[in-house]
C-alpha cells in the first residue's frame, strides 16, 4: 500500500515539475517569437535606404522570408508544447511540421548561396521522407484508429 502512494506522490511530482518547466519554455518561445518579428522589421527599417535598389529588395526579401520561416518554426514548437499540456502527450505530426519548416527554411537559404548538388539532393530527400512519416502518423495515428474502431 504504502509503495504504491510512493508511486503517486513521485508522478504527481514528476508531471508538476514538467509543466512548471513547459510552461517557461512556452514563455521563453513567446518572448522569442517577439524578438524574432521586432528584429525582423527592425532590420527591414534599417535596411529601408538600401531596399529600393534591385539588389537591396532581393537581399530585404530573403531576410524576410527567412525571418518568417523561422518564426514559424518556433510557433510549431509552441503548438507541440501546447498539445502537450492539453492531451498530455506530443503529437508526432506537430514535431515532424517544426522539422519541415526549419529544413524547408534551409532549403530556401540555398537560393542565396552556390551549394553543391549532393547537399540539396540531400535536403530534397529529407523533405520527401519527413512527408512520407507525417503521412503515416496521420493514417496509423491513435485517434484515427479510435475512430475506426469506434464504428
Amino acid at each position: 500500500m504504502l509503495n504504491g502512494n510512493i508511486k503517486d506522490v513521485s508522478g504527481i511530482c514528476f508531471e508538476t515539475i514538467c509543466r512548471t518547466l513547459l510552461s517557461l519554455l512556452l514563455l521563453v518561445l513567446l518572448v522569442g517569437m517577439a524578438f524574432g518579428i521586432i528584429a525582423a522589421g527592425g532590420a527591414l527599417l534599417a535596411e529601408s535606404s538600401h531596399v529600393f535598389s534591385a539588389e537591396g529588395l532581393h537581399f530585404a526579401l530573403k531576410e524576410l522570408i527567412v525571418n518568417v520561416l523561422m518564426v514559424l518554426a518556433v510557433f510549431e514548437l509552441f503548438r507541440t508544447v501546447k498539445a502537450y499540456f492539453s492531451e498530455g502527450r506530443v503529437k508526432v505530426t506537430y514535431i515532424i511540421d517544426t522539422a519541415l519548416v526549419v529544413v524547408i527554411t534551409e532549403i530556401m537559404g540555398f537560393w542565396y548561396r552556390e551549394v553543391e548538388i549532393v547537399k540539396v539532393a540531400l535536403a530534397i530527400s529529407l523533405v520527401i521522407t519527413l512527408m512520407v512519416v507525417r503521412i503515416m502518423a496521420i493514417r496509423f495515428s491513435p485517434n484515427r484508429r479510435e475512430m475506426v474502431d469506434g464504428l
